[in-house]
């Protein structure tokens, strides 16, 4: 199993390294992608990362899911990189798992990704969930893509996310090992 976190400058911290740490303790490979030509990173909160790769360094086929983080102004960088964009679409094209948080929603919403779909993001981004099912739910799956609302959630969802890709029983195992 593979996933791939999507950096950007600007990213929510807790929202890519919770999900980091919980897939790497599920025994997912993690790789995390810088979007930028730098693998370091600056978080929304002055958190900096250093990246695995860089975006045109990295060849994605082996994914399992792609997961895009929110924060300001990470979201609107992810939304801005095309070459994204084309990789998001590839992976709804492929019916491959694609998560994202907070308002990273926000540009599946913008791509028309969500339309019919259940779907759920940081309050006051609901706007751009352009054709969705709005969910009061801090977590919602509809078909392969998965979104959440944000920071508060994040282990939570990355929990949600080993559950798809590894069953109840290793995500459960994984929440009591974690005294959550």
């Amino acid at each position: 199993m593979k996933a791939y976190i999507f950096l950007a400058d600007g990213f929510e911290e807790i929202e890519a390294i919770a999900p980091i740490d919980i897939f790497r303790r599920a025994k997912i490979e993690v790789a995390t992608v810088s979007i930028s030509e730098n693998r370091i990173v600056q978080g929304a909160h002055g958190i900096p990362v250093i990246a695995d790769f860089l975006f045109t360094q990295t060849d994605f086929s082996d994914n399992d899911i792609l997961y895009l983080p929110g924060g300001m102004p990470g979201t609107k960088n992810l939304d801005a990189h095309t070459g994204l964009k084309k990789l998001i679409n590839r992976q709804i094209a492929d019916n491959k798992n694609l998560a994202a948080i907070c308002a990273a929603p926000s540009i599946l919403g913008k791509m028309g990704l969500l339309e019919g779909k259940e779907a759920t993001c940081y309050p006051g981004f609901e706007d751009q969930l352009h054709g969705a099912i709005l969910s009061k739910n801090k977590i919602v799956k509809s078909g392969n893509i998965h979104s959440a609302k944000g920071a508060g959630v994040a282990v939570q969802f990355a929990l949600k996310l080993v559950e798809e890709l590894k069953g109840r029983e290793e995500a459960q195992k994984l929440a009591d090992s974690i005294c959550l």
